[in-house]
Protein backbone atom coordinates (compact mmCIF):
# COMPACT_ATOMS: atom_id res chain seq x y z
CA UNK A 1 0.00 0.00 0.00
CA UNK A 2 2.80 2.40 0.88
CA UNK A 3 5.26 1.45 -1.84
CA UNK A 4 7.41 4.41 -2.75
CA UNK A 5 6.76 6.34 0.47
CA UNK A 6 10.20 5.61 1.91
CA UNK A 7 12.08 6.73 -1.18
CA UNK A 8 9.96 9.90 -1.37
CA UNK A 9 10.70 10.76 2.26
CA UNK A 10 14.42 10.02 1.99
CA UNK A 11 14.72 12.10 -1.17
CA UNK A 12 13.16 15.10 0.60
CA UNK A 13 15.29 14.70 3.72
CA UNK A 14 18.36 14.65 1.49
CA UNK A 15 17.27 17.55 -0.69
CA UNK A 16 16.34 19.78 2.26
CA UNK A 17 19.19 18.63 4.53
CA UNK A 18 16.80 17.63 7.31
CA UNK A 19 18.17 15.51 10.19
CA UNK A 20 15.23 13.14 10.77
CA UNK A 21 11.55 12.39 10.34
CA UNK A 22 9.12 9.93 11.94
CA UNK A 23 5.75 8.86 10.56
CA UNK A 24 2.83 6.67 11.64
CA UNK A 25 -0.29 5.70 9.70
CA UNK A 26 -3.43 4.33 11.31
CA UNK A 27 -6.39 2.49 9.82
CA UNK A 28 -9.37 2.21 12.11
CA UNK A 29 -7.82 1.44 15.50
CA UNK A 30 -4.59 -0.09 14.23
CA UNK A 31 -1.17 1.25 13.34
CA UNK A 32 -0.58 -0.11 9.84
CA UNK A 33 2.73 1.65 9.23
CA UNK A 34 5.34 3.29 11.46
CA UNK A 35 8.86 4.23 10.52
CA UNK A 36 11.60 6.80 11.11
CA UNK A 37 14.43 8.09 8.95
CA UNK A 38 17.65 9.91 9.75
CA UNK A 39 19.20 11.00 13.03
CA UNK A 40 17.53 12.19 16.20
CA UNK A 41 21.01 13.39 17.19
CA UNK A 42 23.34 14.08 14.27
CA UNK A 43 26.46 14.77 16.34
CA UNK A 44 26.19 11.48 18.25
CA UNK A 45 24.97 9.49 15.26
CA UNK A 46 21.81 8.35 17.07
CA UNK A 47 19.06 7.16 14.71
CA UNK A 48 15.47 8.24 15.05
CA UNK A 49 12.75 5.66 15.71
CA UNK A 50 8.94 5.75 15.75
CA UNK A 51 9.16 6.18 19.54
CA UNK A 52 11.37 9.29 19.31
CA UNK A 53 9.81 12.40 20.85
CA UNK A 54 9.46 15.61 18.81
CA UNK A 55 7.70 18.92 19.32
CA UNK A 56 4.27 18.92 17.65
CA UNK A 57 3.82 22.71 17.63
CA UNK A 58 0.34 23.95 16.84
CA UNK A 59 -1.15 20.46 16.65
CA UNK A 60 -1.38 21.28 20.36
CA UNK A 61 -4.34 23.51 19.47
CA UNK A 62 -6.44 20.42 18.71
CA UNK A 63 -5.77 19.13 22.24
CA UNK A 64 -6.74 22.51 23.67
CA UNK A 65 -9.92 22.57 21.60
CA UNK A 66 -10.83 19.06 22.78
CA UNK A 67 -10.25 20.12 26.39
CA UNK A 68 -12.63 23.06 25.93
CA UNK A 69 -15.24 20.81 24.31
CA UNK A 70 -14.86 18.28 27.13
CA UNK A 71 -15.70 21.08 29.59
CA UNK A 72 -18.73 21.92 27.45
CA UNK A 73 -19.79 18.29 27.68
CA UNK A 74 -19.33 18.40 31.46
CA UNK A 75 -21.52 21.51 31.65
CA UNK A 76 -18.75 23.70 33.04
CA UNK A 77 -18.82 26.24 30.21
CA UNK A 78 -20.55 27.19 26.97
CA UNK A 79 -18.91 28.13 23.68
CA UNK A 80 -21.06 31.26 23.75
CA UNK A 81 -19.63 32.36 27.10
CA UNK A 82 -17.60 35.54 27.02
CA UNK A 83 -13.91 34.93 27.57
CA UNK A 84 -13.74 37.70 30.16
CA UNK A 85 -15.98 35.56 32.39
CA UNK A 86 -12.98 33.27 32.92
CA UNK A 87 -9.93 35.48 32.46
CA UNK A 88 -9.25 39.14 33.34
CA UNK A 89 -9.49 40.30 29.72
CA UNK A 90 -10.41 43.94 29.13
CA UNK A 91 -10.14 44.07 25.34
CA UNK A 92 -13.37 44.38 23.29
CA UNK A 93 -12.70 44.51 19.52
CA UNK A 94 -14.85 47.25 17.97
CA UNK A 95 -16.81 47.41 21.21
CA UNK A 96 -17.84 43.72 21.31
CA UNK A 97 -16.76 41.08 23.81
CA UNK A 98 -14.99 37.94 22.60
CA UNK A 99 -16.70 34.58 23.04
CA UNK A 100 -14.95 31.24 23.55
CA UNK A 101 -16.00 30.05 20.08
CA UNK A 102 -14.27 33.11 18.58
CA UNK A 103 -10.95 32.01 20.07
CA UNK A 104 -11.45 28.41 18.93
CA UNK A 105 -11.98 29.59 15.32
CA UNK A 106 -9.43 32.46 15.37
CA UNK A 107 -12.22 34.98 14.76
CA UNK A 108 -11.64 37.30 17.71
CA UNK A 109 -11.05 40.20 15.32
CA UNK A 110 -7.49 40.66 16.58
CA UNK A 111 -4.68 40.09 14.04
CA UNK A 112 -1.70 38.07 15.26
CA UNK A 113 0.30 39.84 17.96
CA UNK A 114 3.44 37.80 17.27
CA UNK A 115 4.23 36.78 20.83
CA UNK A 116 5.18 33.22 19.78
CA UNK A 117 7.38 34.46 16.94
CA UNK A 118 9.17 36.92 19.23
CA UNK A 119 9.55 34.31 21.96
CA UNK A 120 10.98 31.67 19.61
CA UNK A 121 13.29 34.05 17.75
CA UNK A 122 14.68 35.42 20.99
CA UNK A 123 15.05 32.04 22.64
CA UNK A 124 16.78 30.52 19.61
CA UNK A 125 18.86 33.60 18.81
CA UNK A 126 17.64 34.01 15.23
CA UNK A 127 16.10 37.47 15.37
CA UNK A 128 16.06 40.80 17.15
CA UNK A 129 12.75 40.21 18.94
CA UNK A 130 12.38 38.96 22.47
CA UNK A 131 9.15 38.37 24.34
CA UNK A 132 9.85 36.69 27.71
CA UNK A 133 6.34 35.31 28.14
CA UNK A 134 7.24 32.59 30.62
CA UNK A 135 3.67 31.82 31.69
CA UNK A 136 0.14 32.32 30.32
CA UNK A 137 -0.43 35.29 32.62
CA UNK A 138 2.35 37.14 30.75
CA UNK A 139 0.47 36.65 27.48
CA UNK A 140 -2.72 37.97 29.12
CA UNK A 141 -0.90 41.21 29.88
CA UNK A 142 0.19 41.39 26.24
CA UNK A 143 -3.34 40.83 24.92
CA UNK A 144 -4.81 43.43 27.28
CA UNK A 145 -2.70 46.05 25.51
CA UNK A 146 -3.98 45.04 22.06
CA UNK A 147 -7.21 47.03 21.94
CA UNK A 148 -6.04 49.35 19.19
CA UNK A 149 -4.79 46.38 17.20
CA UNK A 150 -8.28 44.97 16.67
CA UNK A 151 -9.22 45.03 12.99
CA UNK A 152 -12.73 43.59 12.95
CA UNK A 153 -15.62 42.70 15.22
CA UNK A 154 -15.51 39.17 16.66
CA UNK A 155 -16.88 36.38 14.49
CA UNK A 156 -16.35 38.04 11.12
CA UNK A 157 -12.82 37.35 9.96
CA UNK A 158 -10.06 34.76 10.44
CA UNK A 159 -6.79 35.95 11.97
CA UNK A 160 -4.63 33.08 13.20
CA UNK A 161 -3.98 34.04 16.81
CA UNK A 162 -1.62 32.00 18.99
CA UNK A 163 -2.46 34.29 21.86
CA UNK A 164 -6.11 33.21 21.58
CA UNK A 165 -5.20 29.60 22.32
CA UNK A 166 -3.11 30.74 25.29
CA UNK A 167 -6.30 32.39 26.55
CA UNK A 168 -8.19 29.14 25.96
CA UNK A 169 -5.66 27.35 28.15
CA UNK A 170 -6.44 29.87 30.90
CA UNK A 171 -10.17 29.28 30.33
CA UNK A 172 -9.64 25.53 30.80
CA UNK A 173 -7.84 26.18 34.09
CA UNK A 174 -10.52 28.50 35.43
CA UNK A 175 -13.44 26.26 34.40
CA UNK A 176 -11.84 22.99 35.55
CA UNK A 177 -10.11 24.18 38.71
CA UNK A 178 -6.86 22.44 37.76
CA UNK A 179 -3.92 23.35 35.54
CA UNK A 180 -4.33 23.14 31.77
CA UNK A 181 -1.81 20.34 31.52
CA UNK A 182 -3.30 18.33 34.38
CA UNK A 183 -6.71 18.53 32.69
CA UNK A 184 -5.32 17.41 29.32
CA UNK A 185 -3.39 14.55 30.89
CA UNK A 186 -6.36 13.31 32.94
CA UNK A 187 -8.98 13.59 30.19
CA UNK A 188 -7.05 12.82 26.99
CA UNK A 189 -3.54 11.44 27.46
CA UNK A 190 -3.94 8.94 30.31
CA UNK A 191 -7.15 7.34 29.01
CA UNK A 192 -5.50 6.86 25.58
CA UNK A 193 -2.26 5.54 27.04
CA UNK A 194 -0.20 8.43 25.63
CA UNK A 195 2.44 7.99 28.32
CA UNK A 196 5.27 9.73 26.45
CA UNK A 197 3.52 12.96 25.50
CA UNK A 198 4.84 15.99 27.39
CA UNK A 199 4.63 19.72 27.93
CA UNK A 200 7.05 20.51 30.74
CA UNK A 201 10.84 20.46 30.68
CA UNK A 202 11.07 18.18 33.72
CA UNK A 203 8.98 15.56 31.88
CA UNK A 204 11.04 15.67 28.70
CA UNK A 205 14.39 15.62 30.46
CA UNK A 206 13.58 12.22 31.98
CA UNK A 207 13.07 10.67 28.54
CA UNK A 208 16.15 9.27 26.78
CA UNK A 209 14.63 9.18 23.28
CA UNK A 210 14.01 12.83 22.40
CA UNK A 211 14.95 14.29 19.01
CA UNK A 212 17.57 16.99 19.28
CA UNK A 213 16.19 20.21 17.74
CA UNK A 214 18.02 21.83 14.84
CA UNK A 215 17.87 25.19 13.11
CA UNK A 216 18.18 24.95 9.35
CA UNK A 217 19.73 27.93 7.58
CA UNK A 218 17.47 28.49 4.55
CA UNK A 219 20.35 29.80 2.43
CA UNK A 220 23.26 27.49 3.22
CA UNK A 221 21.04 24.51 4.23
CA UNK A 222 23.39 23.96 7.17
CA UNK A 223 22.10 22.49 10.43
CA UNK A 224 22.86 24.08 13.78
CA UNK A 225 21.98 22.36 17.07
CA UNK A 226 19.39 24.35 19.02
CA UNK A 227 17.43 24.12 22.24
CA UNK A 228 13.94 22.83 22.91
CA UNK A 229 11.69 25.89 23.16
CA UNK A 230 10.17 25.16 26.55
CA UNK A 231 7.76 27.80 27.79
CA UNK A 232 5.12 27.50 25.07
CA UNK A 233 1.84 26.14 26.40
CA UNK A 234 -1.69 25.50 25.18
CA UNK A 235 -1.04 27.09 21.79
CA UNK A 236 1.90 24.93 20.67
CA UNK A 237 4.04 23.44 23.43
CA UNK A 238 3.27 19.71 23.42
CA UNK A 239 5.96 17.15 22.55
CA UNK A 240 5.02 13.62 21.51
CA UNK A 241 5.98 10.71 19.27
CA UNK A 242 4.21 9.16 16.29
CA UNK A 243 3.13 6.06 18.25
CA UNK A 244 1.39 8.12 20.92
CA UNK A 245 -0.07 10.36 18.23
CA UNK A 246 -1.37 7.28 16.41
CA UNK A 247 -3.60 6.62 19.45
CA UNK A 248 -4.83 10.20 19.36
CA UNK A 249 -5.57 10.07 15.63
CA UNK A 250 -7.29 6.68 16.02
CA UNK A 251 -9.54 8.20 18.69
CA UNK A 252 -10.48 11.03 16.34
CA UNK A 253 -11.13 8.60 13.51
CA UNK A 254 -13.34 6.52 15.79
CA UNK A 255 -15.49 9.53 16.65
CA UNK A 256 -14.17 10.39 20.10
CA UNK A 257 -13.61 6.88 21.47
CA UNK A 258 -10.97 4.18 21.18
CA UNK A 259 -12.19 0.74 22.13
CA UNK A 260 -13.56 1.01 25.66
CA UNK A 261 -11.96 4.43 26.14
CA UNK A 262 -14.34 7.37 25.82
CA UNK A 263 -12.91 10.87 25.30
CA UNK A 264 -15.57 13.12 23.75
CA UNK A 265 -19.13 13.05 22.45
CA UNK A 266 -19.27 12.40 18.71
CA UNK A 267 -21.52 15.41 18.12
CA UNK A 268 -19.02 17.80 19.68
CA UNK A 269 -16.12 16.27 17.76
CA UNK A 270 -17.98 16.64 14.47
CA UNK A 271 -18.71 20.27 15.36
CA UNK A 272 -14.94 20.73 15.76
CA UNK A 273 -14.48 19.12 12.33
CA UNK A 274 -16.93 21.52 10.63
CA UNK A 275 -15.84 24.62 8.73
CA UNK A 276 -16.73 27.73 10.70
CA UNK A 277 -14.65 30.27 8.81
CA UNK A 278 -12.70 30.46 5.56
CA UNK A 279 -8.90 30.58 5.82
CA UNK A 280 -6.18 31.97 3.53
CA UNK A 281 -4.13 28.74 3.40
CA UNK A 282 -5.25 26.73 0.38
CA UNK A 283 -3.23 23.53 0.11
CA UNK A 284 -6.19 21.66 -1.39
CA UNK A 285 -8.22 24.72 -2.34
CA UNK A 286 -11.33 24.76 -0.16
CA UNK A 287 -9.94 24.79 3.40
CA UNK A 288 -11.79 26.21 6.39
CA UNK A 289 -11.11 26.29 10.14
CA UNK A 290 -13.07 24.37 12.76
CA UNK A 291 -12.04 24.17 16.41
CA UNK A 292 -8.28 23.60 16.44
CA UNK A 293 -8.59 21.75 13.14
CA UNK A 294 -8.38 22.61 9.42
CA UNK A 295 -10.92 21.00 7.13
CA UNK A 296 -11.09 20.32 3.38
CA UNK A 297 -13.89 18.46 1.61
CA UNK A 298 -11.93 17.75 -1.56
CA UNK A 299 -8.95 15.49 -0.89
CA UNK A 300 -9.59 13.16 -3.83
CA UNK A 301 -13.26 13.87 -3.12
CA UNK A 302 -12.91 12.92 0.56
CA UNK A 303 -13.10 14.98 3.74
CA UNK A 304 -9.65 15.76 5.18
CA UNK A 305 -9.15 17.03 8.74
CA UNK A 306 -5.80 18.05 10.17
CA UNK A 307 -3.43 20.64 11.58
CA UNK A 308 0.24 21.49 11.27
CA UNK A 309 2.86 22.70 13.71
CA UNK A 310 6.09 24.69 13.48
CA UNK A 311 8.27 25.97 16.32
CA UNK A 312 11.30 26.62 14.03
CA UNK A 313 13.25 23.61 15.34
CA UNK A 314 10.43 21.08 15.11
CA UNK A 315 7.80 20.73 12.37
CA UNK A 316 4.77 18.48 12.40
CA UNK A 317 1.52 17.58 10.68
CA UNK A 318 -1.45 15.43 11.68
CA UNK A 319 -4.29 14.60 9.30
CA UNK A 320 -7.05 12.04 8.88
CA UNK A 321 -9.91 11.07 6.58
CA UNK A 322 -12.89 10.40 8.91
CA UNK A 323 -15.02 8.47 6.43
CA UNK A 324 -12.12 6.31 5.27
CA UNK A 325 -10.90 5.79 8.86
CA UNK A 326 -7.27 6.46 7.96
CA UNK A 327 -4.88 9.00 9.44
CA UNK A 328 -1.22 10.02 9.59
CA UNK A 329 1.22 11.90 11.81
CA UNK A 330 4.58 13.22 10.56
CA UNK A 331 7.19 14.76 12.89
CA UNK A 332 10.64 16.23 12.17
CA UNK A 333 13.39 17.95 14.16
CA UNK A 334 13.96 20.90 11.81
CA UNK A 335 12.23 22.99 9.22
CA UNK A 336 12.57 22.15 5.53
CA UNK A 337 10.18 20.22 3.33
CA UNK A 338 6.53 20.70 4.39
CA UNK A 339 5.26 17.91 6.63
CA UNK A 340 1.80 18.47 5.14
CA UNK A 341 3.10 17.36 1.73
CA UNK A 342 4.48 14.12 3.16
CA UNK A 343 1.26 13.46 5.06
CA UNK A 344 -0.80 14.07 1.92
CA UNK A 345 1.50 11.75 -0.04
CA UNK A 346 0.92 8.98 2.51
CA UNK A 347 -2.85 9.49 2.61
CA UNK A 348 -3.04 9.43 -1.18
CA UNK A 349 -1.29 6.06 -1.17
CA UNK A 350 -3.69 4.85 1.52
CA UNK A 351 -6.56 5.69 -0.83
CA UNK A 352 -4.87 3.88 -3.71
CA UNK A 353 -4.31 7.17 -5.55
CA UNK A 354 -1.26 8.55 -7.33
CA UNK A 355 0.16 11.27 -5.04
CA UNK A 356 1.50 13.12 -8.07
CA UNK A 357 -2.12 14.02 -8.86
CA UNK A 358 -2.20 16.24 -5.78
CA UNK A 359 -2.13 19.83 -7.07
CA UNK A 360 0.75 21.00 -4.89
CA UNK A 361 2.90 17.97 -5.70
CA UNK A 362 2.11 18.25 -9.41
CA UNK A 363 3.05 21.94 -9.23
CA UNK A 364 6.25 21.07 -7.39
CA UNK A 365 7.22 18.60 -10.12
CA UNK A 366 6.64 21.11 -12.92
CA UNK A 367 8.53 23.87 -11.11
CA UNK A 368 11.52 21.55 -10.71
CA UNK A 369 11.55 21.03 -14.48
CA UNK A 370 11.74 24.78 -14.99
CA UNK A 371 14.99 25.21 -13.08
CA UNK A 372 18.12 25.67 -15.16
CA UNK A 373 20.01 28.05 -17.45
CA UNK A 374 18.09 29.56 -20.37
CA UNK A 375 19.86 31.08 -23.36
CA UNK A 376 18.59 33.28 -26.14
CA UNK A 377 19.68 33.44 -29.78
CA UNK A 378 23.41 32.60 -30.04
CA UNK A 379 23.63 32.95 -26.25
CA UNK A 380 23.46 36.74 -26.40
CA UNK A 381 21.01 36.78 -23.48
CA UNK A 382 20.79 34.28 -20.65
CA UNK A 383 19.01 33.78 -17.36
CA UNK A 384 19.51 31.24 -14.61
CA UNK A 385 16.19 30.12 -13.11
CA UNK A 386 15.95 28.67 -9.61
CA UNK A 387 12.94 27.69 -7.55
CA UNK A 388 12.24 29.03 -4.08
CA UNK A 389 9.07 27.30 -2.97
CA UNK A 390 6.39 28.10 -5.54
CA UNK A 391 8.29 31.17 -6.76
CA UNK A 392 10.96 31.19 -9.46
CA UNK A 393 13.91 33.55 -9.37
CA UNK A 394 15.42 34.41 -12.76
CA UNK A 395 18.89 35.98 -12.57
CA UNK A 396 20.46 37.61 -15.62
CA UNK A 397 24.20 37.60 -16.40
CA UNK A 398 24.34 41.17 -15.07
CA UNK A 399 22.92 40.11 -11.73
CA UNK A 400 19.38 41.44 -12.20
CA UNK A 401 16.85 39.28 -10.32
CA UNK A 402 13.25 38.81 -11.37
CA UNK A 403 10.77 37.12 -9.06
CA UNK A 404 8.29 35.04 -11.06
CA UNK A 405 4.92 34.51 -9.35
CA UNK A 406 2.83 31.53 -10.55
CA UNK A 407 -0.45 32.10 -12.35
CA UNK A 408 -1.12 28.86 -14.22
CA UNK A 409 0.82 25.61 -14.05
CA UNK A 410 0.25 22.51 -16.19
CA UNK A 411 2.48 19.64 -17.22
CA UNK A 412 3.12 21.17 -20.64
CA UNK A 413 2.78 24.88 -19.90
CA UNK A 414 3.33 27.33 -17.07
CA UNK A 415 2.61 31.04 -16.81
CA UNK A 416 4.13 33.38 -14.27
CA UNK A 417 4.16 37.13 -13.72
CA UNK A 418 7.00 39.44 -12.76
CA UNK A 419 7.68 43.14 -12.56
CA UNK A 420 10.37 44.65 -14.74
CA UNK A 421 11.15 48.35 -14.43
CA UNK A 422 7.70 48.91 -12.99
CA UNK A 423 5.83 46.97 -15.69
CA UNK A 424 3.89 43.78 -14.99
CA UNK A 425 5.27 41.20 -17.44
CA UNK A 426 3.97 37.69 -18.20
CA UNK A 427 6.61 34.95 -18.31
CA UNK A 428 5.65 31.76 -20.14
CA UNK A 429 7.24 28.32 -20.16
CA UNK A 430 6.50 25.77 -22.88
CA UNK A 431 7.46 22.29 -21.63
CA UNK A 432 8.33 19.62 -24.18
CA UNK A 433 11.53 17.85 -25.20
CA UNK A 434 13.11 21.21 -24.50
CA UNK A 435 11.80 23.85 -22.12
CA UNK A 436 11.32 27.25 -23.73
CA UNK A 437 10.84 30.49 -21.82
CA UNK A 438 9.24 33.61 -23.28
CA UNK A 439 10.32 36.60 -21.21
CA UNK A 440 9.20 40.00 -22.45
CA UNK A 441 10.87 40.30 -25.92
CA UNK A 442 13.08 37.21 -25.61
CA UNK A 443 12.73 33.54 -26.45
CA UNK A 444 15.15 31.52 -24.33
CA UNK A 445 15.76 27.76 -24.35
CA UNK A 446 16.89 25.70 -21.37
Amino acid sequence: MFSGLESFILSKLSEYKMPSLAISIVKGRDVVYANAFGFRDVERGLPASPSTVYGIGSITKSFTALAVLKLVEEGRLSLDDYVEKYVPLKIRPMGEAIRIRHLLTHTSGIPALGYAEAFLEGLLGVGDSWEPAAKPQDVLYLVNDAGEWAFEKPGRRFFYLNEGYVLLGAVVEKASGVSYWDYVKKNILKPLGMSRTYLKAEEVEKDNDVAKPYLLDPQSKRLAPARIPFGIGSDGGILSNVLDMAKYVAMLINRGSLGDVYILDRRLLEEAESKHVDIPWKLIGDEGYGYGLIISENFFGKKLVGHGGNVLVYTAYMAYLPQEEVGVTVLANSMGYPMSYIAAYALALALGKDPRQLPFLAREGVIKKLEGVYRGYKGHVSYEVKAKGDVLIARSRLGEELYLLPDEIREDYAKFYTYMRGYKIPVEFYIGEKVKMVLERYLLVK
